[in-house]
């Protein structure tokens, strides 16, 4: 099995896992563990830096299918943090949850503050 095949099942796992904790806590016990405020507490708000638009993916790899490309300056909706393929040196990717569930590359993200792993 290629490298590009399995980064792509490590990526689809990862999503299919973070959403199924998700569905399996109530908002009261998640809001308790995580010490989270309320249900808007649950994402992370980001900021593209990507001059040219960052191309979002359905892995956390270059070999993901292309989602959709976000524009330079768009502030997205980050669920949760992995790690995969290193674009220019940094590891982490980053899942959105703005209309479709897609993976940037946390080095074209500017992130407000720092998610939570998935």
């Amino acid at each position: 099995m290629s490298l590009r095949i399995l980064l792509m099942r490590f990526g689809i796992a990862a999503a299919g896992g973070a959403l199924v904790a998700l569905a399996a806590t109530t908002p009261a016990a998640a809001d308790d563990e995580r010490g989270l405020a309320g249900p808007t507490k649950k994402t992370v708000k980001g900021q593209v830096t990507a001059r040219s638009g960052l191309i979002l993916r359905s892995a956390p790899n270059r070999g993901g299918a292309v989602i959709r490309v976000a524009p330079y300056g768009e502030i997205v909706s980050i669920f949760c943090r992995t790690t995969g393929q290193s674009i220019d040196g940094n590891r982490y990717w980053y899942l959105l949850t703005d209309g479709t569930w897609a993976w940037g590359s946390a080095r074209y993200i500017d992130a407000r503050k720092t998610p939570r792993w998935c």
